[in-house]
C-alpha cells in the first residue's frame, strides 16, 4: 500500500507543486502524493517550467488549500516553509509532520531582470527538492 504525503507551503504555487510532482514522478510506485497551501496563489509560471525542462508536467495540477483534505489521513506531512510550518493542523493518528525549509524562488528571483537568471532560481530549489525525494526512506514515513 501506498503511503500518502502531503507537501505544504504558504500559497500552494510553487515548492510544494514541484515536490508533488517529483514525488510522483520519482516514486509514485511507493507514494501517493498531494500538495496544498495555507492560501492558494494559483501556480507557478516559472515552477511549470522548470519542472518541465527536467521531464515532469504540472501544468495540470492547481492550488489548493489545505481545507480540501480535512478528514484524509496522511502518513507524512512535509512543510516546506517556515509560515506553513506554523500554521500546520494537528492531524491524527500515525501522522508524522516533518519541516524541510526550502527557499522560496520567487523571492529569491525577486529584483531579478534576467529570465536566466530568474530560471536558475527556481532550477535550484527545483533540484534540493529532488534530492529531498529521492533520499525519502518509506519505512520511516
Amino acid at each position: 500500500m501506498k503511503k500518502r504525503v502531503l507537501f505544504l507551503c504558504t500559497g500552494n504555487s510553487c515548492r510544494s507543486q514541484m515536490a508533488e510532482g517529483w514525488l510522483r514522478h520519482l516514486r509514485g510506485d511507493e507514494f501517493a502524493a498531494f500538495s496544498a497551501g495555507v492560501a492558494t496563489h494559483g501556480m507557478n509560471q516559472y515552477a511549470i517550467r522548470v519542472m518541465n525542462e527536467v521531464g515532469v508536467d504540472i501544468s495540470k495540477h492547481r492550488s489548493k488549500l489545505l481545507s480540501e483534505f480535512v478528514g484524509q489521513e496522511f502518513d507524512l506531512i512535509v512543510t516546506v516553509c517556515s509560515k506553513a510550518n506554523e500554521s500546520c493542523p494537528i492531524f491524527p493518528g500515525k501522522t508524522r509532520v516533518v519541516h524541510v525549509p526550502l527557499d522560496d524562488p520567487p523571492a529569491l528571483a525577486a529584483g531579478l531582470k534576467d529570465e536566466e537568471q530568474i530560471l536558475n532560481c527556481y532550477r535550484r530549489v527545483r533540484d534540493e527538492i529532488a534530492e529531498f525525494i529521492r533520499n525519502l526512506k518509506k519505512e520511516g514515513v
